[in-house]
């Protein structure tokens, strides 16, 4: 049977250790505060807020929600994220996706200063990354939480063949260039795959780390995935049970029963890469505090 790899129990952790470095920064008269953009009232959105808000709260980070109807214009949204930009209280900037139709996304996340862009989605992280360095950015949480989860289970990278299912600009490319860093918990071979992929199943089987990022229920099987190969599934996907209390049950990309008979490490759905994703964002917040140009020299 496959070893689970706990994405809460790992979470935890990390949140644990922002926790003790906010506590720090309040020591030296720095209160490390997120400011979420929130626009529409999009339910998955409105959910996913909270639980930051949460998470914040009993890291001692200072969390505010500022909540916009989907009649705002995208100039207003892009005056308060350029006030935020200059507020130095102020050290991550989110924009919560996705924004509601008629908004140009990549204009809204270009206005947010990179040095606060916690979630790695400007230009400027993105393109450090693409450049091979290993610091001095922000890697977009959910491919950052990746990364940490098999390196807190000492998952071996090294030389290892990574075959990525999905492209997507915020988790199949970023979770590629991290893989490839000179790091630890990197320096892998990387295969990403996509809806034009031909034989799919056999780029699969050749993986050594398989990432299932693709949106489509249990979509990997048994016989796609190596003997002894580590899966880890980024899929959240509410499908039909009559039987559940509320009519649906959420399962991830990978067929869990059939999959975890060959691997030799799995990520469960729920409560594996998903509770990575806020801490992750928890940590990139501190460590925005922590470097922030307003408080350089305290």
């Amino acid at each position: 049977m496959a070893i689970i790899l706990d994405g809460r129990k790992t979470s935890k952790e990390i949140k644990n250790e922002a926790a003790q470095k906010a506590a720090e920064l309040k020591n030296k008269g720095i209160h490390p505060k997120l400011v979420v953009l929130l626009i529409g009232e999009n339910p998955a959105s409105n959910i996913y807020v909270r639980s930051k808000e949460r998470a914040c709260k009993k890291a001692g980070i200072i969390s505010e929600t500022r909540r916009f109807p989907d009649t705002v214009t995208q100039n207003e949204i892009i005056e308060t994220i350029l006030s935020l930009n200059s507020d130095k209280s102020v050290h991550g900037i989110l924009v919560q996706l996705p924004l509601p139709k008629g908004f140009d996304e990549e204009a809204v996340i270009e206005a947010v200063d990179p040095v606060k862009d916690v979630d790695g989605f400007h230009p400027v992280n993105a393109g450090r990354l693409a450049s091979g360095v290993t610091d001095n950015f922000f890697a977009p949480a959910t491919p950052a939480g990746i990364i940490e989860l098999l390196l807190r289970y000492d998952i071996e990278t090294e030389g290892a063949h990574v075959v990525i299912v999905g492209r997507s600009s915020i988790v199949g490319r970023p979770l590629g260039m991290l893989f490839l860093r000179k790091t630890r918990g990197a320096n892998a071979t990387v295969t990403i795959c996509h809806s034009g992929t031909r034989d799919l199943s056999a780029h699969c089987r050749e993986a050594d780390i398989l990432i299932a990022a693709l949106g489509r229920p249990c979509f990997i099987t048994g016989d796609m995935v190596k003997p002894g190969a580590v899966v880890v599934d980024v899929g959240i996907n509410r499908i039909q049970d009559e039987e559940s209390p509320k009519g649906y049950r959420v399962v991830g990309d990978v067929d869990f029963k059939s999959v975890s008979d060959n691997a030799s490490a799995i990520t469960p759905v729920p409560g594996g890469v998903g509770p990575m994703t806020i801490a992750m964002l928890l940590k990139n917040t501190i460590e925005a505090a922590f470097n922030s140009r307003s408080n350089k020299g305290v």
